[in-house]
């Protein structure tokens, strides 16, 4: 079929397929012509033939693929009435799909249409409020302050003018999802819940918590006027469910009555933010905010300590961090641990802790991170050594408890409990999320409270959001915040090109270690370790994965050290190219798709590529002395929402050998946010793109791998013995990151799939066959075929 004037056919057979073009002069001039088809860079062939009046000429092309791929060729037409006539052109584009029944079905299920959002809001509305779940009963101790600031200082404003553009942004993308006509019927397990199927809620696309509060209209009610609305509170989300509860909705209620529903944004996380840039002026945070020198100018005498993980023994530069914080050299300056992929910047910061509750006796601490899962991890290891009755973990309402660690369980009734202040502050340890750590501000603990504030992950957090439980809580003199975290990771998730822009995206840990000269290296590349420490020892992966990461972000600093019998388990799989390398860089020429109103891309043919080195993972266990693996120990990752479902439904859905699979659910496919922190002994990294045309796309919205090196970073870091990549080389090549890693790989014998070296853009032979011309009048011209 002619589409887009490419000329394209589909085979599903590695045979040779041969389809025919016809040239016919239809005019009475005699022609000479040049039949011009690209077989590599620097080689061309050509054909002379004279070609009269009435003639047709026959042209076959064959077309031959072991694997499956969309294949473009051109064929060009140089003709000229005379010899020493100026020549014009005809170009025909070709492409070749070769398709296998997976990814058939794979295919778009509908084409795409951009989602519209609906701007057809009835001008008269009345609203019915719902119920809430019910507050806990220590709960009205915690006293919500958020006022106005009359401060005028510049940090101030600027975030709060950020935070407002975020926010108009958030509330744009969740009318995204609101649905129309669907039906809603009654929870079998309790009448006075409605339940709502939401499609995407378990993976946050809309995102829905307990607590917050959805709108909704029924659907016979709609051309009403006024138009009437009921809110319903959300008391349970479940994989798909939505629990709901409404009172005045329950009122003629009948099982599958239609609905329309409008999703909303939870406010709470942005008015915390804003109250703690305002209390960060309020509360004269400058020197921790904008440090310029150690209070502390004495020589300290470092502490000597008896480190409870002995591994730290054996490194030097945890050692120096555990000793520094606990020595609080930094004061009033924030003490960062500088932490690249797989160097321990969690057990480090764990450590500290442990050893400020032992050696101190008046201290109390707050140690925090973005995630609820980085908070639990903290608890965890906070427990191996610390009595459990010093140490609370808080959560905020909205968690479910079913998701809570035994360990860290602090529930009643399985409910929550928020202690009051006084109960609070007995703790020498409170552990929770940036976000809840707000409600021991609003709850009213004194500032100095906290003599340490720890913050785990901190550059994937904006700077207000970090401060939450800062402003407010530390003493600018008195206390010490640490920052854990890597700027050389992924940031922050945000939604507005304005607020990315003008730099609410920058973490106040990449802001210091970027801008600020006490966290910067000096003459002799060395950082100040009375601020400052960077991990070196990686323990996660096998050199050579680590090797280009290293190279690029970490100024080859960084040290393997990891286990060689665990990172070395792959060295001698049969289906690497080079044995004794675990990387295989996969070449694919394979097509961006879309489909319905998503605007998320998936590559079919990347697709069938990863589910055959799936297959060969699980086929191959103990095999050759390859050691066995389960699902869980592998990850695969894409940077598109829509890859990561087609994944998905083919290990799951379409592949019978995998769907059938033994724990085959337990395998991870994921975004790179959702596996930043986490490592896997085998990953495999999907890159999706083949059309160059999306990268200006791709860098506009901070989606993708190209033009964004953090992305590249974190999904090459991730896996222990072995790393797949499959991706478009052509496409690849062009960015400077991806570049190099696909240099590395070709370098070292470990590419195989589409030969590129071989390749020419379809436009530079466009640009050749003009360059061929004797003269320069000669002319350009594309014909249908």
């Amino acid at each position: 079929e002619l589409v887009d004037g490419t000329l394209r056919f589909s085979v599903n057979t590695v045979n040779t397929y041969e389809i025919k073009l016809f040239v016919e002069n239809t005019g009475v001039t005699t022609l000479l012509e040049v039949c011009i088809q690209p077989k590599g860079i620097n080689s061309m062939s050509y054909i002379l033939i004279t070609f009269h009046s009435g003639e047709q000429y026959e042209i076959r092309v064959k077309f031959k693929s072991t694997q499956v791929g969309v294949y473009p060729a051109t064929v060009a037409f140089e003709f000229k009435p005379a010899p020493t006539s100026p020549p014009f052109y005809i170009v025909r584009f070709i492409e070749a799909e070769h398709r296998t029944g997976l990814s058939e079905e794979l295919a778009p299920v509908a084409p795409f249409k951009p989602c519209r959002i609906n701007s057809n809001e009835p001008p008269y509305v009345s609203m019915d409020e719902g119920d809430p779940p019910p507050r806990c009963i220590m709960s009205t101790c915690l006293l919500c302050v958020i006022g106005e600031s009359k401060t005028q200082e510049k940090y101030n404003k600027r975030f709060q003018l950020l935070l407002h553009l975020e926010e108009v942004q958030m509330h744009v993308d969740i009318k995204r999802y609101d649905m129309e006509d669907v039906p809603m019927e009654r929870d079998p397990r309790n009448k006075r819940f409605l339940l709502l199927h939401v499609p995407g809620v378990a993976e946050n696309r809309p995102s829905v918590l307990r607590g917050d509060h959805i709108w909704v209209t029924k659907w016979k009610e709609r051309h009403l006027n006024p138009v009437p609305k009921y809110k319903g509170f959300v008391h349970r989300v479940e994989l798909d469910p939505v629990l709901l509860h409404s009172s005045r909705l329950l009122d003629g209620f009948i099982d599958k009555m239609k609905f329309n529903v409008e999703f909303t944004v939870n406010r709470l996380p942005m008015r915390l933010q804003h109250r703690a840039v305002q209390l960060a002026v309020r509360h004269n945070l400058q020197e921790v905010l904008f440090p310029t020198v150690s209070k502390v100018l004495a020589p300290i005498s470092m502490p000597s300590l008896r480190l409870f993980d002995m591994k730290l023994e054996r490194n030097d530069e945890q050692k120096i961090a555990v000793q520094n914080i606990v020595a609080g050299v930094s004061k009033p300056a924030p003490y960062l641990v500088f932490g690249p992929p797989g160097t321990g910047k969690t057990v480090t910061i764990v450590e500290a802790i442990k050893q400020l509750e032992r050696t101190l006796t008046s201290t109390h601490i707050l140690a925090c991170a973005p995630s609820n899962s980085a908070s639990d991890l903290l608890c965890e290891k906070v427990l191996e050594h610390v009595d459990p009755h010093k140490v609370y973990r808080l959560y905020a309402s909205s968690r479910d408890p079913k998701t809570i660690p035994e360990d860290n369980c602090n529930l009643v009734d399985e409910d929550f409990v928020f202690p009051c202040k006084e109960v609070l502050m007995e703790y020498k340890i409170l552990v929770t999320t940036v976000v809840t750590a707000g409600r021991l501000v609003s709850g009213g603990l004194p500032k100095n409270h906290f003599s340490h504030i720890f913050v785990d992950e901190a550059g994937h957090a904006v700077e207000p959001e970090t401060i939450i439980g800062v402003a407010g809580l530390l003493g600018a003199e008195e206390g010490l915040l640490v920052l854990a975290g890597d700027p050389k990771q992924l940031g922050p998730i945000l939604r507005s090109p304005f607020s990315k822009r003008h730099g609410l995206e920058t973490s106040l840990l990449e802001r210091l270690m970027k801008h600020n000269p006490l966290y910067q290296k000096d003459g002799m590349g060395k950082y100040n370790s009375r601020y400052v420490t960077k991990l070196l020892l990686n323990y996660r992966s096998h050199k050579d994965i680590l090797k280009i990461p290293n190279e690029l972000f970490y100024e080859g600093e960084l040290v393997p050290s990891a286990d060689e019998i665990a990172t070395s388990l792959y060295c001698n799989w049969e289906h690497l190219p080079k044995r004794g390398f675990p990387l295989i860089f996969h070449g694919v020429t394979g097509k961006d798709e879309r489909e319905g109103n998503s605007p998320s891309f998936f590559n079919r043919y990347e697709i069938e590529i990863v589910v055959d080195y799936l297959k060969k993972l699980l086929q191959s266990q103990g095999k050759k002395g390859t050691s066995r693996i389960s699902p869980k120990e592998i990850g695969i990752i894409a940077p598109y929402r829509k890859q990561v479902e087609k994944i998905r439904q083919a290990i799951r859905q379409s592949d019978k050998e995998l769907r059938n699979f033994m724990n085959i659910k337990e395998l991870k496919v994921g975004s790179v946010e959702e596996f930043q922190g986490q490592e896997r002994r085998v990953i495999i990294v999907s890159a999706v793109r083949s059309n160059g045309e999306f990268i200006k796309l791709d860098e506009e919205f901070n989606i993708g791998f190209l033009k964004n090196e953090k992305r590249f970073n974190v999904a090459m870091t991730r896996a222990k013995a072995l790393l797949i990549v499959v991706g478009n080389p052509i496409i690849l090549k062009t960015d400077k990151t991806w570049g190099r890693f696909l240099e590395y790989c070709t370098s070292e014998s470990g590419y195989r799939g589409y030969d590129y070296a071989s390749v020419e853009d379809a436009e530079d032979v466009v640009e050749r066959l003009v360059a061929l011309s004797i003269r320069s009048e000669g002319r350009l011209q594309y014909f249908m075929c």
